[in-house]
């Protein structure tokens, strides 16, 4: 019977069942536990599979340059960044109102590392986001133009709830 439900599971591609199945089994087994109450791990066990896939799927597509968090940001070592204030954006709130943050500063005062937190803590919560050079960006909106497909690509850039971009002071701007 274990393998037709193993069987089941990989082709309904219940990863996260499959992968609990004869843990949890055992368990019910040793502890006596009613099946609703292994029907409902089993399914907590998927819905946590998923959830990891998920998470890992949108920060692989965010294309963040470094795996920089809120918590290893050295506020101490940056003085003049307003730490109360960042956790404070940390909330997200700033999303839900559609507004805009902006970071100015000199080089190296961690706007970078904040915005990369900032984005790293939206994909965390569910949010779709992505990370972009500000030359990148418009190198592909120029391309879009000689291929036609700027509609196509501003479609895209809109499904994001986020997107981030860095170096804008950095950027020389052409007519187009």
């Amino acid at each position: 019977m274990r393998e037709d439900i193993e069987k089941l599971l990989a082709q309904l591609h219940f990863k996260g069942m499959a992968q609990s199945l004869e843990r949890l089994l055992a368990q019910a087994d040793t502890e006596a536990l009613p099946a609703t109450e292994v029907l409902y791990r089993l399914l907590l066990e998927e819905w946590r599979y998923r959830q990891e896939r998920s998470l890992a799927y949108r920060l692989a597509q965010a294309k963040l340059p470094w795996q920089w968090s809120l918590e290893t940001f050295p506020f101490a070592r940056q003085p003049g960044v307003n730490a109360a204030q960042i956790k404070g954006l940390a909330g997200l709130d700033f999303i839900a109102r559609a507004e805009n943050l902006v970071f100015i500063g000199p080089p190296g005062t961690g706007k970078s590392g904040l915005a990369i937190g900032l984005l790293r803590q939206a994909l965390v919560n569910g949010y779709r986001a992505r990370f972009y050079k500000a030359q990148d960006l418009f190198d592909e909106l120029y391309a879009s133009l000689a291929d036609r497909s700027t509609s196509r690509l501003l479609n895209r850039l809109a499904r994001y709830d986020v997107l981030q971009i860095d170096e804008l002071g950095y950027l020389t701007l052409k007519p187009e």
